[in-house]
């Protein structure tokens, strides 16, 4: 009668755990760049509005095709 509901645990353990392996990864990676992200803007100090500024500028130049 509800031959829909026996379907949903079809999925195999093997592929259950390439999707956890890839979010860790992900995870990973995310982590990674955000403390490279953390250094950079350590190092750049009162410089960072003006690096706002700047990559702001080149998008709007990007956009509007004079880059």
């Amino acid at each position: 009668m509800f031959n829909g509901l026996d379907d949903r645990a079809d999925i195999e353990a093997e592929s259950l755990l390439k999707v956890i392996l890839v979010l860790v990864l992900v995870w990973i990676a995310l982590e990674v760049v955000g403390e490279f992200l953390n250094i950079l803007t350590d190092l750049l100090g009162p410089f960072r509005p003006l690096l706002g500024l700047a990559i702001v500028a080149i998008i709007v130049l990007w956009l509007l095709d004079r880059l």
